[in-house]
């Protein structure tokens, strides 16, 4: 697709990897899984025992006390990261740029803390009342509305919330954006904090979760382990980018999405091969270009077998030459938020050339061979990566990054 180039100039995150890009990157590169005994809901009550949680968070550390009258955990990690993307990007947004740039998020449950403390304080505690501040707090679009008033954009601002896939449907709608010449520029990603009592019963319920940890690709995995946290990235048009001497971390190439029209769990092949197709066309990319996925590899059986089989029929031969990793093993299944962490982790690993790690991975699955980078990183010349996301609802969304060589 032809149009203007557009490239990431800055992120921001925070995840049970860390509280800055420096810190997540380098516990991604040394295999440090941020899983751990969940200590953020009472675990006597709900048989999950294990989350990436977000270690050592104090709010007040981060936002004024008037601001956090207004946010729920979700918008905090909507909001810190996008102020970290902004510093790092060094992008200045005069009265022109704030009316031409985006600020579009990604989010499956929005402020699910606010939620359920409010449903927990009418109907157990027998309050009277909701905070007055229950609905700006707990909408999915309070993430991409607060940064848009603490930074003074004016241009579009919406939040996208499609499951798993949210964030990367956030990040390829802002790069078209971007690319298509309605903005200028986008601050776009996602967040989500699931670790409220109710939520974590209705994870329960369904029976994905595993009992101990993520091992995507392992024969002997059992599930996926949820995780919190958000990430943030500046993207503009190269042009700008060039103009002002910004550090270009790696480039937008192309985006895909489709829908299954199948079952509403169930993740389908056909899906998850249009969906890296479609990203590979719109980058003007060959199959044989790519060097690195990153997987949606969330260590349930039914996903990782599918995924490797889709990966394997979209590459052919080529499949065997590719990296293919699931940073969930290490930062958990963030939900809609977890695209974006997963979209940081993988312009990192343009930007240094290594190859991010599966963490846990003990047992090879004849149905998972392909070469899913087990317990360490390693250095690798990559160009061209592809970062995926299959979500509830049959819904694939697959972003194509590559190396910026100026």
């Amino acid at each position: 697709m032809q149009g203007r180039r557009v490239v990431i100039t800055g992120m921001g995150i925070i995840s049970a990897l860390g509280k800055t890009v420096d810190e997540f990157w380098d516990n991604i590169v040394h295999c440090r899984s941020g899983i751990a005994p969940l200590t953020l809901i009472d675990t006597e009550k709900v048989r999950i025992a294990n989350g990436a949680e977000v270690k050592n968070y104090v709010p007040s550390e981060f936002f004024e006390k008037k601001e956090l009258d207004m946010l729920d955990r979700f918008a905090q990690f909507c909001l810190y990261p996008a102020r970290q993307a902004v510093k790092q990007s060094g992008i200045e947004f005069t009265p022109a740029l704030r009316a031409r740039t985006a600020v579009i998020t990604g989010t499956s449950i929005g402020g699910e803390s606010t939620h359920d403390k409010t449903l927990s304080d009418l109907y157990l505690e027998k309050k009277g009342r909701a905070h007055p501040f229950t609905i700006p707090m707990i909408m999915p679009n309070a993430g991409a509305s607060q940064v848009s008033m603490a930074l003074g954009i004016t241009g579009p601002a919406y939040t996208i919330s499609t499951a798993c896939a949210s964030s990367n449907h956030a990040i390829g709608n802002a790069f078209w954006l971007v690319r298509n010449g309605i903005c200028d520029a986008a601050l776009t990603g996602g967040s989500e904090t699931p670790f409220s009592f109710g939520f974590m019963k209705a994870w329960e319920a369904i029976r994905v979760v595993a009992p101990d940890t993520c091992r995507p690709f392992s024969k002997n995995r059992q599930g996926m382990i949820l995780g919190e946290g958000g990430a943030m990235l500046v993207i503009e048009t190269l042009e700008s980018a060039q103009a002002r001497g910004a550090t270009i971390f790696a480039e937008i190439a192309g985006f895909g999405m489709t829908s299954d029209a199948g079952h509403i769990t169930k993740p389908s092949q056909l899906g998850a091969e249009e969906a890296m197709r479609l990203a590979l066309k719109d980058a003007g990319l060959q199959p044989t270009d790519i060097d690195y996925i990153n997987a949606h590899g969330t260590g349930t059986t039914a996903n990782d077998s599918m995924e490797t089989a889709a990966i394997k029929t979209v590459f052919g031969d080529h499949a065997a030459n590719i990296g293919v990793s699931s940073t969930k093993s290490m930062h958990g299944h963030a939900l809609g938020g977890t695209s974006a962490l997963e979209a940081v982790a993988t312009t990192l690993a343009i930007y240094h050339d290594i190859l991010p790690p599966t963490a846990n991975y003990e047992e090879l699955d004849p149905e998972c061979d392909i070469d899913v980078v087990p317990n360490q990183s390693r250095p690798k010349t990559i160009n061209c990566a592809l970062t995926n996301s299959f979500a509830f609802g049959g819904l694939n969304a697959v972003l194509a990054l590559k190396k910026w060589k100026g």
